[in-house]
């Protein structure tokens, strides 16, 4: 039996996970990943590369994605809360352009996996919170793209948080309907 549930969202191949928590009066223990529980649940991926970043309240990283290196990323909070989304940016799909958000806490332990071909960007809405996640390939600075977060064409329905708190690089992105690469 798995220590994992995995939940496909209303967008193809984008999943939520829910890992068994064995908890008692010491605390709690879960697996966050298994190579082999993954797989037979069909998510073939070999992660590469772990990052973490903090943010306080209000702060909106996104929406993000890798144009020549597409990276599926494999996220979790492991402090405080935000509002994870995910946007199709698969030109063939049929939810192309559509989105998928999920409250991610360190109550929940729930984790969002995001395949290649998505945007990305998360907002924090507790006072303070660790995010991490785990990608299927490499970095490169270079390669970066982006798409406005406000997108009215896209119309995600951000968490109200007060002052949202961008990147200069974030308030610079195009909409979508502007940008210039393809999956």
């Amino acid at each position: 039996m798995s220590k994992f549930t995995f939940t496909e969202t209303k967008i193809k191949d984008l999943y939520i996970i829910e890992p068994t928590v064995f908890g008692d009066n010491r605390g709690y223990f879960m697996e966050t990943y298994s190579d082999t529980a993954f797989k037979e649940a069909g998510l073939d991926y070999v992660f590469v590369q772990d990052n973490q970043s903090s943010s306080r309240r209000g702060v909106l990283r996104g929406l993000h994605f890798q144009k020549t290196y597409p990276q599926a990323k494999l996220v979790r909070v492991i402090k405080g809360e935000v509002f994870d989304v995910a946007v199709d940016l698969r030109k063939d799909s049929e939810t192309y352009g559509e989105w998928f958000g999920i409250l991610l806490s360190e109550e929940n332990k729930k984790q969002f996996l995001i395949p290649r071909g998505f945007a990305h960007g998360f907002l924090v809405t507790s006072d303070y919170a660790e995010f991490v996640y785990k990608c299927d390939d490499f970095y490169h600075p270079e390669d970066e793209g982006g798409l406005l977060w406000n997108d009215e064409n896209i119309g995600i329905e951000w968490p109200e948080v007060g002052q949202i708190i961008l990147s200069e690089k974030d308030k610079k992105h195009p909409k979508l309907k502007e940008s210039n690469f393809s999956f």
